[in-house]
C-alpha cells in the first residue's frame, strides 16, 4: 500500500487562483504542489533546474518543515516513519 497520496488534485473542481480568499489560496497551493510533484513532471523539470534552484527549493521546504512541525509531526507527516 502506498504511503503517499495525491488525491485532492484528482477530485478538486473548484476555482484555481491566488489572492481571492484564504480557502481558495489553500486549495490552489495544494493543487499546484500535487501537480508539481507528479513523477513525470519531476523527471523533466529537475534536469532543467540549476543547482541554485534545486538548493532554493530544498532550503524553502526544510525551513517550512522546521517552522511548522514538531519533531514527532515531522516524522509522522513528512518522513512517514512506521512504528
Amino acid at each position: 500500500m502506498a504511503r503517499h497520496s495525491h488525491t485532492f488534485v484528482e477530485t478538486y473542481d473548484g476555482f484555481l487562483g491566488y489572492g481571492m480568499d484564504r480557502q481558495t489560496d489553500e486549495d490552489t497551493i495544494k493543487v499546484y504542489l500535487q501537480k508539481f510533484s507528479d513523477d513525470d513532471l519531476m523527471k523533466v523539470i529537475l534536469k532543467r533546474m540549476s543547482d541554485s534552484e534545486l538548493a532554493g527549493i530544498f532550503e524553502m521546504i526544510s525551513k517550512m518543515l522546521k517552522m511548522h512541525f514538531t519533531e514527532p509531526e515531522y516524522h509522522d507527516y513528512f518522513l512517514k516513519d512506521e512504528e
